[in-house]
């Protein structure tokens, strides 16, 4: 039970008990506090009112052994007081692993309505002792710790975490800490993501070259896709059954079930390199996008060293149902779980429209099209998995086609899936992309690679599981939700831990506590003791909560921009700074281009104790402006972006700022899926034109594509547009076109025009490519 101390070390302690702040998180049900204290100190004795509650004692020990050198005494018999008393009580909540505390001046009283209540019992009393005495751990007793009485109860039967252990590995040890970080904060599900195209990590003994083949890749892509490198060193690794058993049996001492994910029929180059009779074409070499930094060879079928989605699915043949079965059936011995997740996202059809077999298939079976054969592989996999008395989970594509008929779905792109799913009769687990993939950035400032856009902890404590489309009869079948980590840029413990803490926190309570009991504000105050509590752990975490927050908005009068600088840190001042070391406290700063220039000028944002003290900043943000004639000024748009990227709405593209980032400023484009941008800039007056410059994002992977065409036309009364001018230059991704002498305008219309459905042959062919677009420059 080792582990045990790092898994109750992670709590928000009771660092101020003198002012009644109690740091509890997930926030319980209801809790009331009182005056005065309970000491723990070694006479203290645990009593086991309730039978089979020794491993929950013993626990509790091995924290204050570990932690502040001692042990209590642990019996059966009563004692009257300076006692901690765990015990049993029906309690009328639907789902298990309530719990009651009473803490009086003689005893702590814990009693659940199951040995799971009670374990949280004992994790809500681990937060109430004071974090110093754990940080140095030197026979630091008596223990200080406040009366209160709390009532609590899980509000969603499913409270997930998932892992990526594909594209990077983690230890087992790594796996261990990371349920101890779950078991933490009341999650009672590891949804463990086995398989990918980049790694195959669990043994199977009757093939055993999907770890010896699959389990490996010859190198791995430097950066975000395409990579600007490859580090060409041969990674991978995979877990024995023997260890999988081990953290099975590891999860559930902590009230913990892992549900293993086998992706099907997608992602799965690295079974394929393994066994290459599973594709529909065996005698063809792995598809390798020409634009990929790759190590090695690339004949013959390959574990893919980049991100993204590959054309080379699961065949449906009989060999790859025979191959699943045994997988599954090794599997399903392994995990006690009543789920087996089969993945079913992201899977091409190209390689079935061209397989005659898949065709002859699809005519034999009646199947309206490839989404039908998806739908047929699907189904055909459930009703095996059922009849093993198991339950399928599947990401939301699973609906395509028509949906098996006792899935469960797990609703990624947003919430349609989930609320399609429900309206079906269908349980679904809610794990919307924003805000759940917690693989995302925290930060605008983060100084490495991440995956996806900017997923501040606000986003992730806000979001209700539960959508408001949904009656009260559908709305029963949202089973819960699930935090997602992503293991593209996660090559190390530390990286994996930043990205987890504190978001997992604020997850926590979404699941945990009552709709009504959540308050940001709340939350924001328990925030330090959060921090307080990482620290004292050496548990590696993000500050990006103490950020500077900018924002940039168009003047009243169209004729520039102010910056706006936020905190939320309280009691320090905010400031700023240009390029000559000056500092001022004017907020916003007004920002204007001058008279027939174009500017490009950078300021800081700085957070300081007090004015004068310069030298000693908290927090500092960057931020350079390119000024030209378009910045700041009015603009309307023809066709609005879409939802999951609106930016600041026209205004993102002439607010002074481009994107240096790419898809981690997510908030700095307009994002078009199918649609074209059309765009009208007042410049206020009649002005000369020299040049018009569009900047765009390309990332193909992430189905971004360039526009195909981008025109400008003018006009001086905004309805009657001529000269219309393409933007036929190109620098990178920025379009540009040069005006003849004497271009004059008033209104400047710019159109971009999307490049339609995304090829054949690239990740996301047949679907609405996007078009991302974020500055103009009118120069």
């Amino acid at each position: 039970m080792k582990k045990l101390v790092y898994l109750l070390f992670l709590f928000p302690g009771h660092s101020a008990i003198a002012q009644k702040i109690i740091n509890i998180v997930p926030a319980p049900a209801e809790i009331k506090t009182g005056r005065g204290n309970f000491t723990i100190n070694k006479e203290t004795s645990i009593i086991l009112e309730g039978s089979g509650l020794e491993r929950v004692a013993e626990q509790l020990n091995n924290y204050l052994q570990q932690n502040y050198g001692f042990t209590i005494s642990v019996t059966k018999i009563p004692a009257k007081e300076n006692t901690i008393v765990l015990n049993y009580e029906r309690m009328d909540f639907s789902l298990p692993g309530s719990y009651t505390m009473n803490i009086t001046g003689k005893e702590i009283y814990i009693a659940g309505d199951n040995e799971e209540g009670v374990f949280y019992g004992i994790q809500t009393l681990i937060q109430l002792l004071p974090v110093t005495a754990e940080k140095n751990g030197n026979n630091n007793y008596p223990l200080s710790i406040p009366q209160l009485s709390i009532t609590d109860h899980p509000r969603f039967a499913y409270r997930g975490m998932h892992l990526d252990v594909s594209r990077h590995f983690f230890s087992v040890e790594q796996v261990k800490k990371y349920i101890d970080h779950l078991a933490a904060y009341k999650f009672n599900t590891f949804h463990w993501h086995l398989t990918d195209d980049q790694g195959w990590r669990i043994e199977i003994k009757k093939y055993p070259k999907l770890t010896a083949v699959g389990g490996y890749r010859n190198g791995t892509i430097i950066g975000s896709y395409p990579g600007t490198g490859n580090d060409s060193i041969r990674y991978g690794g995979f877990y024995t059954q023997e260890q999988i058993k081990e953290l099975v049996d590891y999860a559930a001492d902590r009230y913990i079930t892992i549900i293993p994910e086998i992706d099907i029929p997608g992602h799965s180059s690295a079974a394929i390199a393994a066994y290459p009779q599973l594709s529909c074409f065996p005698n063809e070499s792995s598809q390798i996008p020409a634009n990929t930094a790759w190590a090695g060879s690339r004949e013959g079928k390959q574990v893919q060293q980049s991100w993204g989605v590959f054309e080379d699915v699961l065949c449906p043949s009989e060999y790859s149902f025979k191959f699943l079965e045994d997988v599954l059936n090794e599997v399903m011995q392994l995990f006690p779980s009543k789920y087996i997740h089969i993945g079913g996202d992201e899977c091409p059809k190209e390689s079935w429209k061209r397989s005659a077999f898949c065709q002859q298939l699809i005519k034999e079976k009646k199947l309206k099209d490839e989404h039908g054969l998806q739908s047929y592989f699907i189904q055909r996999i459930e009703k095996y998995i059922n009849s093993k008395g198991k339950k399928i989970i599947g990401w939301n594509e699973i609906l395509e086609g028509g949906l098996a008929p006792n899935a469960t779905v797990m609703s990624w792109q947003g919430e349609q899936g989930g609320i399609a799913a429900a309206k079906q009769n269908h349980d679904v687990i809610m794990t919307p992309e924003n805000p759940f993939y917690l693989n995302h950035a925290q930060s605008n400032h983060e100084d490495s690679v991440t995956q996806g856009g900017f997923n501040p902890i606000e986003n992730v404590y806000n979001y209700e599981p539960v959508p408001k489309e949904l009656n009260e009869k559908d709305a029963k079948h949202i089973l819960g939700a699930q935090g997602n980590m992503w293991s593209e840029h996660l090559k190390n413990e530390k990286k994996l831990e930043y990205m987890l803490f504190p978001r997992i926190a604020a997850l926590s309570e979404v699941l945990w506590s009552p709709k009504e009991k959540r308050n940001w504000e709340d939350f924001e105050k328990r925030l330090p003791g959060i921090f307080q509590r990482l620290d004292a752990a050496n548990i590696n975490h993000s500050n990006a909560y103490y950020d500077i927050n900018a924002t940039v908005l168009p003047k009243d009068d169209h004729k520039g921009i102010a910056w706006h600088l936020q905190t939320k840190t309280k009691g320090y001042v905010l400031m700023f700074k240009d390029e000559m070391e000056t500092y001022f406290t004017v907020n916003p700063l007004i920002i204007e281009r001058e008279s027939h220039s174009n500017d490009t000028i950078t300021y800081t944002g700085v957070l300081c104790k007090s004015y004068p003290d310069r030298k000693h900043s908290i927090s500092e943000i960057k931020q350079t402006f390119y000024l030209n004639k378009a910045t700041g000024k009015k603009i309307t748009l023809a066709n609005e972006p879409s939802q999951n990227y609106p930016g600041d709405g026209a205004f993102t593209l002439v607010n002074g700022v481009q994107n240096e980032k790419g898809l981690l400023w997510s908030s700095e484009f307009l994002g078009f899926s199918g649609s074209d941008l059309d765009a009208t800039i007042d410049l206020g007056k009649t002005e000369e034109l020299s040049n018009i410059k569009l900047h765009t994002l390309e990332q193909q992977a992430s189905w971004i594509y360039l526009p195909s065409t981008v025109v400008a036309s003018f006009s001086n009364d905004g309805i009657n547009f001529t000269g219309q001018v393409e933007l036929s230059k190109r620098t990178k991704n920025i379009f540009i076109a040069d005006l003849i002498k004497g271009t004059n305008a008033r209104y400047i219309r710019l159109f971009a025009k999307n490049t339609g459905i995304i090829p054949t042959g690239n990740p996301g062919s047949g679907n609405p490519a996007w078009l991302f677009v974020d500055e103009i420059e009118i120069l």
